[in-house]
């Protein structure tokens, strides 16, 4: 059970700020909407209960997210031969691999069972099954196309987890090398140059700029190493929590934004990941407020998260979405706010931003690509150059004490 702080719309046009805990935000949106009103934003709020020495041996039961889409790939095939809803979640149960998604879905079964419908029993479950995949399934049993709505779901999911994977694979290399190469330099900081910089000192040879650097570096890694590991730590960890606060998302999001190569990545994966959601949930028969609620929440950049909020306020007052992407190109790109403006025209909102999704994943594909290559080179570059100043450092003392002895 979480707890929200949001704000609703009265029938009268009221606007109300309240708590309420509820399973996830999928239910809380049905409670809003069966009391009459409408659910203008919605905040998860942290619950404290004070400090509390708990071990928690959650993370051992994570459901993967392969595991997620095959169960709904899986479920939407069975589903349309003519299996029955609780048979064809009995067979998932036993044929699955992993004991934490069989006891998710014995438990959803056993809802089921009682009565409960479908998307409500997946809703007891939020931290492994997405508002996007209950609120799919919900529209799918409200409309009778179940097995279709499910196949959807593992289309987005599958294509969003390929597109994340394609993303940390080109990050992967560069992280890699860079670990390395600290953990060399803090070993010979330790070990090494300890000893080559003792003969230098010892016979009172004048040390260059660049040595005596290495070598201040070196004394403080050796007698206060344990003080700056901790130093490093607590920033570490304070930049955790900053990143975590409002304030702080509000400043990496748009900082990323403004980096080369990055910030544009980073615009066309949010643009791929709105347009995919968006075009499973109103392809499914989702409501389009709802639709943008649920994106708001998929997206990650508070900054693309935000104008989805306003978009979803402005349908609210009968205006056209597509004017509040195009108000806000330094995020949207011209051509998606282009192509929901041809979707609404047409009534083919689900075609279009299907092909906007498209677009911008083979984008980013190609994109991560070529910055695997760029990276390699630029990478060889910092190496040598590293490599290069140490070797001056040391290789020039050796030519004052040469001098010195002639």
């Amino acid at each position: 059970m979480s707890h929200f702080i949001f704000k609703a719309k009265k029938p009268g046009g009221e606007v109300y700020q309240s708590e309420r805990d509820a399973a996830d935000r999928y239910e809380l949106y049905r409670i809003i909407r069966e009391s009459g009103d409408e659910l203008v934003s919605v905040e998860e709020k942290a619950a404290h209960k004070g400090l509390k020495m708990n071990i928690s041996l959650n993370f051992l039961k994570r459901v993967k997210t392969i595991e997620k889409i095959n169960f709904a790939r899986n479920l939407g095939s069975m589903l349309a031969a003519g299996l029955a809803l609780s048979r064809a979640l009995s067979v998932l149960e036993k044929q699955s691999h992993s004991k934490a998604l069989k006891e998710v879905v014995a438990a959803v079964i056993a809802d089921i069972d009682k009565g409960t419908t479908f998307a409500e029993a997946l809703s007891h479950h939020p931290k492994v099954f997405s508002p996007l995949l209950i609120s799919m399934v919900h529209a799918g049993e409200q409309s009778g196309t179940l097995a279709d709505s499910l196949k959807a779901v593992a289309t987005q999911m599958e294509s969003t987890f390929s597109l994340e994977r394609r993303i940390r694979g080109a990050l992967m290399y560069p992280a890699v090398i860079l670990t390395a190469m600290i953990l060399i330099a803090i070993l010979m900081f330790i070990f090494v140059i300890p000893t080559l910089l003792s003969t230098f000192t010892s016979l009172h040879v004048q040390l260059p700029f660049t040595t005596q650097v290495v070598l201040d570096i070196s004394n403080v890694v050796q007698h206060q190493g344990l003080w700056v590991l901790l130093i490093v730590i607590i920033v570490i960890a304070a930049y955790i929590w900053w990143s975590k606060q409002p304030s702080g998302k509000n400043v990496i999001h748009a900082v990323m934004l403004k980096i080369p190569i990055i910030g544009s990545l980073v615009q066309e994966v949010n643009t791929a990941r709105t347009a995919r959601t968006l075009s499973s949930l109103i392809g499914s028969g989702v409501d389009i407020v709802e639709s943008m609620s649920i994106t708001a929440a998929v997206v990650q950049n508070v900054h693309f998260r935000a104008v989805l909020t306003k978009a979803g306020e402005a349908i609210k007052k009968g205006d056209l979405m597509s004017k509040i992407f195009s108000d806000n190109e330094k995020l949207y790109p011209v051509f998606f706010a282009e192509m929901l403006s041809v979707g609404e025209e047409t009534g083919k909102m689900g075609e279009m931003l299907e092909g906007v999704a498209r677009y911008y994943e083979e984008d980013v594909d190609q994109k991560t690509k070529d910055m695997s290559t760029v990276i390699e080179p630029f990478l060889m570059l910092v190496i040598g150059a590293a490599v290069g100043f140490f070797a001056v450092s040391m290789i020039t003392p050796m030519y004052s004490l040469a001098n010195a002895i002639n």
